[in-house]
């Protein structure tokens, strides 16, 4: 993969949602070292273009609270804090790989930890990102029965983020499941309207409809090709799919 061919960045400030799928790798579970350190490689890329970057960073690789309530019959409440405690796991060892890369990184969690990071406070937020230090939010909203999408469209209205951008596993929303239906059709952008109306399955509807209500566009893209995070920043507008 190359490196992006356009230098200047098209943000000066985005939030980046990173599921907790994408720190596996290809493992089954948990966090694949290398596949850290390359994100928090390209993390620092991408800052050392002048952006402000915070995160927000999934579960999933360790702890998945729909799953448990509904495949194990455990309360809903009690599983997603489960998993709001996985994400935290996720930030530290984010941080720890950011700062690695020589960058200074704050952890704030929506659940009071003081021991292992900093409590949410939007404006605290906001100053480490005007000090270019680069910002993780841990434990989702710090409520049940919300996605760390959800908490990621919630963040970067906070923080007056320009752009969500989301990283997956697929090179942007299409009309149906690429795994499954090969002949998928991918969209180059769709509005916030179309992806409510057609269940894309893009993000869940509360943060979609957050979105929408205040005109924050998304861009959903590939994560697994190297270089693809500096690629959006810069607005290369062949990579992933815009909302918007």
């Amino acid at each position: 993969m190359t490196e992006p061919s356009a230098s200047k960045p098209a943000y000066k400030r985005i939030l980046l949602k990173l599921s907790g799928e994408a720190l596996m790798g290809k493992s089954q579970y948990g966090i694949d070292p290398a596949t850290l350190h390359r994100l928090a490689a390209e993390v620092k890329r991408v800052h050392d273009m002048g952006v402000e970057v915070a995160l927000v960073i999934g579960g999933g690789n360790i702890f998945r609270g729909v799953s448990a309530s509904t495949q194990h019959g455990m309360d809903r409440a009690s599983a997603d804090y489960m998993g709001m405690m996985a994400t935290v796991m996720n930030a530290l060892a984010m941080q720890d790989a950011i700062e690695q890369m020589g960058l200074p990184t704050r952890v704030l969690s929506a659940i009071e930890m003081k021991e292992l990071c900093e409590p949410y406070i939007r404006r605290r937020a906001i100053r480490h990102l005007e000090k270019r230090r680069v910002v993780i939010f841990a434990a989702g909203t710090g409520n049940p029965y919300f996605t760390t999408d959800t908490a990621a469209a919630l963040r970067a209205m906070e923080i007056h983020a320009e752009v969500l951008l989301k990283a997956t596993k697929v090179d942007g929303i299409y009309d149906r499941d690429p795994v499954k239906h090969p002949d998928a059709v991918r969209f180059e952008r769709v509005t916030y309207l179309e992806v409510l109306q057609k269940n894309l399955q893009v993000m869940d509807s509360t943060a979609i409809a957050l979105c929408r209500d205040n005109k924050l566009p998304v861009i959903v893209f590939n994560l697994q090709n190297s270089g693809n995070i500096g690629r959006v920043v810069c607005g290369d507008l062949s990579i992933g799919t815009r909302v918007d």
